[in-house]
């Protein structure tokens, strides 16, 4: 598809992240997209794989899920800036999503940590096996800032790897992580969203990097992305000081093995892979 096109969906795509609370309508999108709104829904569509309206819920919902577990902010003050002013409206179109209230879900995946004394425990269990994993080309797009909101640059991967044809030369998508969240300041936080990549060349305004393989230990965590930040910390506050493992001087990454688009979050599986020595 011309290049035309590919810039307006991530123009789009760039504009629902960056505007939860705002007027997200089709016919909002479609003048950011500088389109008519009648061919503009079905360029979107082949583009990505979900309506405009989909796509908005999901982003929406996601950020609200994240918010939830993540912060202490009242229910109806995130409810609004995921641009439901109506928190009755926020709680049905949350629990359709999610499998149950804003309240509940908020129960169930606020995660605590422990104060710093060096204890382990505390963290929620997931299992943890260690494997010798293959070495792998990577290719994708850069993201700077909160690690919950990666998803704005794995919207834009999928819909060049759509209007690219490039699925075909892709592997298991996945994002690498290259700074922690204890240490660096938010805004600063470096990670990249992409796939494994079998094609020849590059592709272009995209980025290739390699995961050089070998021993690492693997913690499935299953269910919504909001709770993978708790994942972590029973990876490494749990599994690592019992293991006798000691971490290679590279980058956690994650694969993902099912689609959000397609899958319920309390059933999506990611595996969060740390190299080891």
């Amino acid at each position: 598809m011309a290049t035309s096109y590919e810039d307006r969906v991530l123009r789009v795509l760039a504009y629902i992240h960056d505007n939860a609370a705002g007027d997200l309508s089709l016919d909002a999108l479609a003048d950011v997209a500088a389109m008519s709104r009648f061919h503009w829904h079905r360029v979107f569509r082949a583009l990505t794989g979900e309506t405009c309206a989909q796509a908005v819920r999901r982003v929406r919902l996601h950020r609200a899920a994240t918010w939830l577990v993540c912060t202490d902010r009242p229910i109806t003050d995130i409810a609004a800036s995921v641009g439901y002013p109506n928190p009755s409206s926020f709680a049905r179109a949350f629990s359709d999503a999610y499998g149950g209230s804003p309240a509940a879900f908020r129960k169930a995946g606020q995660f605590h940590p422990a104060q710093p004394n060096f204890k382990t425990g505390g963290y929620p269990m997931h299992p943890v096996t260690t494997r010798t994993e293959p070495a792998r080309r990577v290719v994708a797009l850069p993201h700077k800032g909160a690690y919950s909101e990666i998803g704005k640059s794995f919207e834009a991967f999928g819909a060049l790897c759509e209007s690219r044809q490039l699925w075909p030369q892709v592997g298991p998508v996945l994002a690498l992580y290259f700074d922690s969240p204890d240490d660096v300041p938010e805004d600063q936080l470096r990670s990249y969203a992409g796939a494994e990549f079998r094609g020849a060349t590059t592709p272009e305004g995209m980025e290739e990097m390699s995961i050089a393989g070998g021993k690492t230990a693997v913690l499935t965590y299953k269910g919504p992305y909001s709770g993978i930040a708790a994942a972590y910390h029973s990876l490494f506050g749990n599994w690592l000081p019992d293991s006798g493992e000691e971490p290679a001087d590279e980058p956690c990454y994650e694969i993902y093995l099912n689609d959000p688009r397609e899958t319920a979050p309390d059933d999506l599986l990611t595996e969060i892979c740390l190299p080891l020595k």
